[in-house]
């Protein structure tokens, strides 16, 4: 009898770790947006800082690493839009892996550098450059996404059908550097990858609008997985697989893709892109839309791919 309490204990604990926390959600934005970081722009020690909390987070929720060196895809990423002393800066991508022993792996990804000071010809602010460009939005937001998805299916008590493979991109701001090295240098085997799902500013919530979900047209497959599918937002679904953001980078090595994606505001690439501009109970119901997408996907077979471009 004590080992059955013992069990239902555990099974609670379980479940209740497993569950999309809008405090964490804040914690993480707050943290990365934060002025002490600087805008987290490509090369700086300040996009270092950010990497190693991504890196951090995964260790803490026992991911595997699976860069080139421990969590770490290191990588060179080359400024071209402005003349730097500079131009060639040392980048990473910080990627870890939820191994459920299956065949095939299911990617979620999402860039963790922004525009610093906007001085890299970057920035939509003319009157404000060399001040912070904290990117609550772009991409602090899609990156505490990245985290409590890692955390939720980390903790969920549950083997999936699928492992799961978690990136945190960098030097996407200079022209999807990161996700282009990875998909030149991939880590795994990019037969075996099932779909990618991308975040890249979440954070602030249109109720008018929506949340835009692009790529449903590159698999026959999604028809399937989102049929039914319900939210505690207003979201819709656009058949374009690239464009804009990382997913780009798998799309052009014909893997289907989703790029969950809350649309553009006046602070977009500018010095108001704050964190108390988050809308973070929005947030928390996209990630839970996310999670119904992910574990219906599971019930496919390996997804097929179609061009939409």
């Amino acid at each position: 009898m004590n080992n059955y309490f013992l069990l239902l204990f555990l099974l609670a604990v379980s479940a209740a770790n497993a569950q999309i926390s809008e405090k964490k959600l804040k914690k993480h934005v707050h943290y990365l947006a934060a002025d002490h970081m600087k805008g987290r722009q490509t090369g700086s020690k300040e996009a270092e800082t950010a990497a190693a909390y991504i890196e951090t987070q995964f260790q803490k929720y026992g991911l595997t690493p699976m860069g080139t060196d421990g969590f770490r895809q290191y990588f060179e990423a080359k400024v071209k839009r402005v003349v730097v002393t500079d131009s060639i800066r040392k980048a990473a991508n910080i990627i870890g892996f939820l191994d459920n022993n299956a065949p095939y792996t299911i990617v979620v990804g999402a860039h963790y550098d922004h525009i610093g000071y906007g001085d890299l010809g970057n920035s939509k602010d003319s009157l404000n450059i060399g001040k912070i460009h904290n990117g609550a939005d772009d991409n602090a937001s899609g990156v505490a996404g990245l985290l409590e998805l890692a955390s939720y299916y980390a903790k969920n008590g549950i083997s999936e059908r699928f492992n799961l493979l978690f990136i945190a991109f960098g030097a996407e701001e200079l022209g999807l550097l990161g996700s282009k090295y990875f998909a030149e240098h991939p880590v795994m085997d990019l037969n075996h990858i099932h779909w990618m799902l991308n975040m890249d500013m979440i954070g602030r919530y249109n109720p008018d609008n929506g949340v835009a979900i692009i790529g449903y047209g590159t698999s026959d497959g999604f028809a399937e997985i989102f049929k039914g599918v319900t939210a505690g937002i207003k979201f819709y679904t656009s058949r374009d697989g690239s464009g804009g953001s990382d997913q780009t980078s798998f799309y052009k090595k014909n893997i289907p893709v989703l790029f969950f994606h809350t649309g553009g505001h006046p602070d977009y690439h500018k010095t108001g892109d704050d964190a108390d501009k988050i809308d973070f109970n929005a947030l928390k119901a996209i990630l839970e839309l996310e999670i119904r997408v992910i574990d219906r996907s599971m019930n496919v077979p390996k997804m097929d791919f179609t061009p939409t471009n």
